[in-house]
Formats: C-alpha cells, structure tokens, sequence
C-alpha cells in the first residue's frame, strides 16, 4: 500500500471535481475547490474521519468494496480506477468489480436528472445506479446478487417482476429482454457472464429457451411503454437509451409531455418515496 500515494491521488481527484459533477447543489461559497472530505465520504457511503485518515496517510487498507465505492463517487476512469486499486495494495479489479463500474459520462447526465426517473444499466440488465424517482418507481435493487442482479433473470423466473408492464405488453417485453441478451451475448462472447446467463435461464425458464430459439438480437434505443405503480396506476412514458461506445452500458431516461396526467405521477413519485412493485 502506498499510502503517499494513495493520499495524493485521492485529494487532487477531490479537488478537480465540483458539486455539479456528482449532483450536489452548489450552495454558498467555498473556501477551497472542488469537493469537501465528507462529501466524498457520504457519496462513497464511508464516514468522514474514514475518508481523512486515507487523505492524511493514516488509514488501513480499504477493501476492494470500499475502493471500488471510492471510485464510483470520484467519478473515475476505467484507468484511474485500476490505479488506485495498485496504490492501495489491490490487485486490479475482478471482471465483476468491472462490470459494475458505471461510466463516468453516463454518471455525469445521471447526476443532472433530478426531475425524472433515470437508471443506468449494464447490457446484462443490472440496475448499477439509479435516481430516487427510478428507485420510486422500479424499487431498490441493491440488494439483489448474483444472477438476480439481472432484470432479465428475474423478468423470466420471478412473476412479481411482471407487475410493472399490463398483461397485453408482458409478451412484448420478454422478446425484448431475449433480444437484449442475445445482443450482449453476440458481444461478449459464450464464455462470459453473458454466456452463462444464457446458460441457466434456458434451464430454469422454458419461456425463455423458446424465445433465444428465434434469434431476434436487438438494442432498444427508444421505445413508448405504459408501467404500472402500485399507488398511481398505470403511467404512460417514453423511454430513451444512451449508450456508451462499446454498449456495455446505458442510461435510461423517463419521461412524459409537460401538462400531462403521466407528468404530474411522475413528480409525485418524489413525494411517495419507494415502493416495490410486488406489495401491489
């Protein structure tokens, strides 16, 4: 661990960035650029006297979790990411540290959607971050592992998961995710996670064999949906994907025409707060 290092490479990644950058407001004048230690602290959920002791030479190792919460809210590179992993004594991250590590460009639109829902996701369908009007509306995902990590996987062996779209879209819908996968699968390769993902939902899910044996392969960029809230009803809004260069990510955003009745549901989903989909 080159806690010299380490320090200096963590304060002046804190002092380039700007409250803007991560979603925060700017509020009144600050003494010093960029962001305050407990902000990076609260942003990479760590306490703040953590997040001192790494700045003044002090702290432990971080574990390979706290590095990688340190880089998301850092807003880092792929490359500065792996360059403090080494500084800090770590082997560079695991394909599943960097699977999950959300692009700095799509965090940064992300960081500025504070008005509607909006999530990014991995091509696997991996909820990596979202706002609090997505997690208002699709529920907290963050407790999900493993192969549940994915929509996709849990779109074809959890019925629950099928309570957000009406009955006469669910079909609609499970070609979709099929032709999602079958376009990270094309890709990635057989022998990645996408591979295995195919792997086990064609055992686990004949509805969903079926459909891989139509070769559809798609990425939706847009698409015109009706979702359903448990205490709002149904909302009716268009959805558009940015994805990054190589497709292993995309921000997805929601919205609807000013003025209208899907509009206002989507404001007072800040006001209800978060509610799962299978407590309708």
């Amino acid at each position: 661990m080159e806690r010299e290092e380490l320090a200096a490479f963590l304060r002046r990644r804190r002092e380039e960035l700007r409250p803007e950058d991560v979603g925060l407001p700017v509020g009144a004048r600050r003494r010093a650029p960029g962001l305050r230690r407990e902000e990076v602290a609260s942003l990479a959920a760590m306490s703040t006297d953590y997040y001192t002791r790494l700045e003044q030479q002090r702290g432990p190792q971080p574990s390979e979790q706290m590095l990688a919460s340190l880089a998301r809210a850092l807003r880092l590179t792929d490359d500065e990411r792996d360059y403090l992993f080494r500084v800090s004594g770590r082997n560079a991250p695991s394909p599943q540290v960097t699977a999950t590590h959300v692009a700095p460009a799509l965090r940064r639109v992300l960081d500025r959607l504070d008005d509607t829902p909006a999530l990014i996701l991995s091509n696997l369908g991996e909820i990596l971050v979202q706002n609090r009007f997505a997690e208002a509306l699709f529920g907290d995902s963050s407790h999900f592992t493993g192969h549940a990590r994915s929509m996709i996987y849990r779109w074809f062996t959890d019925p629950g998961e099928r309570l957000v779209y009406p009955a006469h879209d669910r079909d609609r819908q499970s070609r979709a995710q099929v032709a999602n996968l079958r376009a990270a699968y094309a890709s990635m390769g057989p022998k990645s996670r996408a591979g295995e993902l195919v792997r086990v939902l064609r055992k686990e899910s004949a509805e969903f064999a079926g459909l891989w044996e139509r070769h559809e392969v798609a990425n939706r960029y847009e698409d015109h949906k009706v979702l359903i809230h448990p205490q709002l009803g149904e909302i009716e809004v268009d959805c558009q994907a940015l994805f990054t260069e190589d497709q292993s990510q995309l921000l997805l955003v929601l919205t609807a025409p000013p003025r209208s009745e899907a509009f206002d549901k989507i404001q007072l989903l800040g006001v209800l707060g978060t509610e799962k989909f299978s407590s309708a």
